[in-house]
């Protein structure tokens, strides 16, 4: 009798990391796989999923304007619950740190359904950074029941936790394997550029950067674009309004400093190609650049990424307006210290995690 695994995805990074999961589950011929979108982030979900020709056979269309978290979280605990009433999976998977996550866990734990948590063991130590995230993934934590983690570092984060080391798998992260096999094909990137100009690609949009620390990260982005015509900057900008209202306010009326709507998963990849080296507060874009051979800077004070920053081919910046401008500077000006940082380490997996993952249910459920 086949088992059925309920894969869960609310988000855009949440697809790009569940895909490769879903799609080896798939060919498991003991797995029974549904796919639940909660949509928490609707079109930008939307295009990741049809890129993978993954169709959601639970659509829960939580999205709302703007949604408050409280909001949020109750309406997503109690439309998942009805889920797990009805369609009484043997497992759920989730991935990451979203409120979808920490939602899915309490209401899997509530009804005595185990979990397992892809990218498991990400910490920063400090509950209110990333917000909510942090808070997030450490609840799913202690919820799961099979912990895969994409790094040893991630594995003694669990480990210190008091997660049994036997709950705790390496394998690798799941965005590497979703990179490896898009980068691999022909790519476009869907807005024109001036392929004679470097090209610098930013992205920011975290909660806790909103306010004075995003009017900071834009001004040092102004400065830069306006301190440096010859090269080409590209944002593609999230569509909440604490983001989307500010960049365009700043940002908007420099000639060379393109804003444009979220990329698709194809040509978000392929201008990371093109790229010379990239601004980010996206936790994906940290693992994935790097494997790229990208430099990063990082728009947070902390990361949940340590590996990365530790190989020297990630740093972080802040929302710092002059550690923006100086580190970006510096990679725009200094051959060497850019090819210190264009490296090409990829201390983030080999392409073979959703592999492992599915290995591991088969061995369980044998």
């Amino acid at each position: 009798m086949k088992k059925k695994i309920i894969c869960v995805i609310g988000t855009r990074p949440e697809a790009i990391k569940m895909a490769p999961v879903i799609l080896a589950l798939k060919q498991e011929p003991w797995a029974d796989v549904k796919v639940l979108a909660t949509a928490q982030h609707r079109h930008m979900l939307d295009q990741v999923l049809t890129f993978f020709d993954i169709k959601p056979d639970i659509d829960l269309d939580i999205m709302r304007p703007n949604q408050a978290l409280a909001a949020l979280t109750a309406r997503l605990l109690l439309a998942i619950d009805e889920v797990l009433e009805t369609e009484k999976p043997d497992v759920v998977l989730v991935q990451g740190d979203t409120t979808t996550v920490m939602t899915v866990a309490l209401a899997c734990f509530y009804r005595a359904v185990p979990i397992g948590h892809v990218e498991a063991g990400l910490r920063t130590w400090d509950i209110r950074n990333p917000f909510p995230e942090e808070a997030n993934r450490v609840i799913a934590g202690k919820l799961a029941r099979w912990h895969f983690a994409p790094t040893e570092g991630s594995r003694q984060n669990l480990l210190k936790e008091g997660i049994a080391d036997r709950d705790i798998l390496v394998t690798g992260n799941t965005v590497i394997d979703t990179l490896l096999m898009t980068a691999a094909k022909p790519l476009e990137i869907t807005v024109p550029l001036d392929d004679s100009k470097r090209l610098v690609m930013v992205t920011s949009h975290r909660r806790e950067n909103f306010g004075e620390p995003f009017r900071n990260i834009c001004q040092a982005l102004k400065a830069l674009a306006e301190r440096n015509p010859d090269v080409q900057f590209l944002y593609p900008v999230h569509p909440n309004p604490n983001v989307k209202d500010v960049a365009h306010q700043v940002l908007g009326a420099i000639p060379n400093f393109i804003l444009c709507e979220p990329l698709d998963y194809a040509p978000f990849v392929a201008a990371m190609k093109r790229a010379h080296f990239i601004l980010t507060d996206s936790g994906g874009v940290q693992e994935e650049a790097p494997a790229l051979g990208k430099p990063v800077l990082v728009l947070r004070d902390e990361t949940e990424r340590p590996e990365a920053v530790e190989q020297g081919v990630v740093k972080l910046v802040g929302p710092n307006y002059d550690l923006i401008v100086r580190e970006a500077q510096r990679l725009l000006d200094d051959d060497k210290a850019y090819g210190e940082m264009a490296r090409g380490v990829s201390p983030y997996g080999d392409g073979l995690a959703s592999k492992r993952i599915a290995g591991t249910l088969r061995e369980f459920f044998s």
